[in-house]
């Protein structure tokens, strides 16, 4: 039976860098696979937010994006415009909202979403927000929900986080190459190696969650929710 997927992330390349192999497996197997970017991804790098004086940048990444989902073949993709690395200055409840609205008109068997120890506060807020919006309902046919890592945050965290501990792991031996053509596309945000968020790193990192069960390249998770539907009536 093909799967509705929801992918929600915080910025522009964070969703294809936690979870990119697996979005294209599932198109690949002709799932419905929708992307919702809450935040705008650019205004951090100022001082203060003003997006007048990022309009160049938040429109290369912008595009950036929809040729990454074109390319891929993404059902949807949404970008919204909460502020870059200021969304702890946002009420949460508008950002869960904002998922709840997109988890009605999707709605997903799987959510792929961000780990909840991230150092990155966005990541945070995003994985909280989506927490909050998939509580358990009567009805939902929501199944599993997965926090995927971003390299150069998930990693980053010192203190005040159990570590991310993968329990779920998904072999991208086959879309590995997709994956890393769309990191090639948000050349915005991609650094050079031998930085966590360089092209070469996120290969690396695929090839040791692959070695760890045996399998070229691999995206690894953690479970936040995994419903068994083999013996529901």
């Amino acid at each position: 039976m093909l799967k509705s997927v929801l992918v929600v992330a915080a910025h522009p390349d964070d969703e294809v860098l936690g979870c990119g192999g697996a979005m294209a497996r599932h198109l690949a197997r002709g799932d419905h696979v929708h992307v919702l970017i809450l935040a705008e991804g650019v205004t951090s790098r100022s001082e203060q937010r003003d997006r007048s004086a990022a309009t160049e940048q938040l429109s290369v990444l912008a595009a950036a994006a929809r040729e990454v989902h074109d390319r891929l073949g993404s059902t949807s993709l949404a970008m919204l415009d909460f502020p870059d690395n200021r969304m702890d200055g946002v009420h949460l409840l508008d950002v869960v909202k904002a998922v709840e609205s997109h988890v009605k008109m999707t709605e997903p068997d799987i959510i792929y979403t961000h780990f909840p120890g991230d150092l990155n506060i966005d990541h945070r807020i995003v994985s909280e927000a989506v927490q909050t919006a998939c509580r358990p309902q009567p009805g939902n046919r929501l199944r599993q929900v997965l926090f995927f890592e971003v390299p150069s945050s998930t990693e980053w965290r010192m203190s005040g986080n159990s570590g991310f501990v993968p329990n779920y792991f998904c072999d991208i031996s086959s879309t590995l190459d997709r994956k890393l053509a769309a990191l090639g596309s948000y050349a915005l945000e991609m650094k050079d190696w031998p930085h966590a968020r360089s092209v070469t790193a996120c290969e690396h990192l695929a090839r040791w969650r692959g070695a760890s069960i045996g399998v070229a390249a691999a995206e690894a998770f953690v479970v936040g929710r995994m419903l068994d539907t083999l013996f529901m009536t």
